[in-house]
């Protein structure tokens, strides 16, 4: 029962991705999407838009992110991609635990990393995160990620984004 349980949790990843992402490339300049964050055994469920501005100074991708929620919510959230090597970075953002790890693998991303956030008792709880970013061939990418709590899958966000301004 429990891994049925946790296999609903689960995003069904897409197919292979037709090319190459290369996060400097795909995130310079404006990218819109639409998503949403579950969390199906609490009833969580976040809709929301995202509008995100991208710059590349050679060695660094900063990609701030604007979130608006379907209750009404704003954030604002600042990616630092440090690229250390061909296809891989050291990821930084306000909210996350210590560094994401973010590499490609094949013709897709991966970002693994932790972060806090806010419980419905006013705590702070930290889930990690392993998102999967491809590009599919009409150029939007689809980003979906498993979230976990302890080591063990509990929701996911799924992503959709389009290069410029919605």
């Amino acid at each position: 029962i429990i891994l049925t349980l946790l296999a609903c949790c689960m995003p069904t990843f897409a197919a292979a991705a037709s090319e190459k992402l290369i996060l400097e490339q795909y995130f310079r300049g404006v990218t819109t999407g639409r998503g949403t964050f579950t969390i199906p055994i609490s009833g969580v469920r976040r809709d929301f838009t995202l509008t995100a501005r991208g710059t590349w100074n050679g060695r660094v991708l900063t990609l701030v992110e604007d979130f608006v929620f379907s209750d009404g919510e704003r954030d604002r959230k600042t990616w630092r991609f440090e690229r250390v090597a061909p296809g891989r970075y050291i990821g930084t953002r306000e909210d996350v635990i210590g560094t994401a790890d973010v590499f490609q693998d094949g013709n897709a991303v991966r970002l693994r990393y932790r972060l806090t956030v806010p419980g419905r008792d006013g705590g702070r709880t930290e889930l990690g995160f392993d998102d999967i970013m491809t590009v599919r061939a009409d150029g939007t990418l689809l980003n979906e990620d498993t979230v976990s709590f302890l080591g063990l899958p509990i929701g996911s966000t799924v992503v959709e984004c389009q290069l410029g301004p919605a």
